[in-house]
């Protein structure tokens, strides 16, 4: 059964749905933020899902502690979107190991969900001058 979610698919160029029987982790970003983070980020098409997977398996065991401290800025029921320190994607791609380009993808992936919701929810500015100073983490339920 599937959630409705999409992700990049495995060439990279098209959108597929998540299937939640699936052993990774469904990603609770829009498919067209993943398309715009592949054409940006400094990261093969092919790594760009699986990796943002690797950071949502990291991310979703830690959403209450997340909920404690951090400002929680949006939620439903696929997500929730914190506003974290500045350098909170350099120290989380530290602790996963990852390369700097991939913690770029990954914090580019976050930040566009973010604006992608100001701008569904006429948020858009709000939310865009708080990237100025922190940044986005979206953690799926």
């Amino acid at each position: 059964m599937s959630d409705g979610r999409e992700t990049v698919g495995e060439n990279g160029n098209e959108s597929e749905t998540v299937d939640e029987s699936r052993d990774a982790p469904a990603l609770p970003l829009d498919g067209d933020v993943l398309m715009y983070t592949g054409a940006t980020a400094s990261v093969a098409p092919d790594r760009l899902a699986p990796l943002l997977r690797e950071v949502q398996a990291f991310l979703g065991p830690q959403s209450e502690t997340y909920r404690r401290a951090y400002e929680r800025v949006y939620a439903d029921e696929e997500r929730d979107v914190f506003l974290v320190p500045d350098d909170h994607w350099d120290d989380l791609g530290a602790e996963l190991g990852l390369p700097e380009r991939e913690v770029d993808a990954s914090r580019r992936a976050h930040a566009q969900q973010l604006r992608r919701i100001g701008t569904r929810t006429d948020r858009r500015e709000e939310l865009e001058t708080a990237l100025e100073i922190r940044e986005a983490v979206v953690v799926g339920h």
